[in-house]
């Protein structure tokens, strides 16, 4: 998989101790859509970080190894934009390495853009998206869902089974 950072341990972005894993790109919606310039984004510098490239088995070991972390989210940039290979993580970690932990995955997407992805992944248990765009001076929300606070009130997560 293709990655720009992997933080081990992160206590910000769920109710659980996660690894997250940042995802390498973003078509900008959020910005573009309102025509405002991308350093509205707060992610938007991690579109100049280099790409690492780490083996899926090596990143799922990575995670089991690590006593703390019993959640992994994506986030960083669009992991949708990479559908492909959070999928194949997400088969990896639950068919070859049998761990039903929480995946948790933020998006800027809403459900029905898309909502071919987000049915594939409901033959996955305790997986949970984040949806909605960045939305500036919105008053942020906390979602029960993931026991954080989401920067504008027009963001929800679901956990999908």
């Amino acid at each position: 998989m293709r990655v720009l950072y992997i933080l081990d341990e992160d206590f910000v972005n769920y109710k659980k101790p996660s690894m997250m894993i940042g995802c390498i790109k973003c078509s900008g919606k959020c910005y573009k859509e309102l025509r405002l310039p991308r350093y509205i984004c707060q992610n938007y510098k991690l579109q100049e970080s280099e790409v690492i490239d780490i083996n899926d088995m090596e990143l799922c070991e990575r995670y089991l190894q690590n006593e703390i972390t019993s959640a992994i989210v994506f986030g960083g940039l669009e992991p949708f934009d990479q559908f492909e290979e959070v999928l194949n993580f997400i088969d990896i970690l639950r068919t070859v390495y049998e761990c039903g932990d929480d995946i948790v995955i933020y998006t800027g997407y809403d459900w029905n853009e898309i909502d071919k992805e987000v049915n594939m992944l409901k033959s996955y248990k305790n997986i949970i998206i984040k949806f909605g765009r960045y939305l500036p001076n919105r008053p942020p929300i906390y979602d029960k869902v993931l026991g954080v606070s989401l920067i504008s009130n027009n963001q929800f997560a679901l956990k999908l089974c």
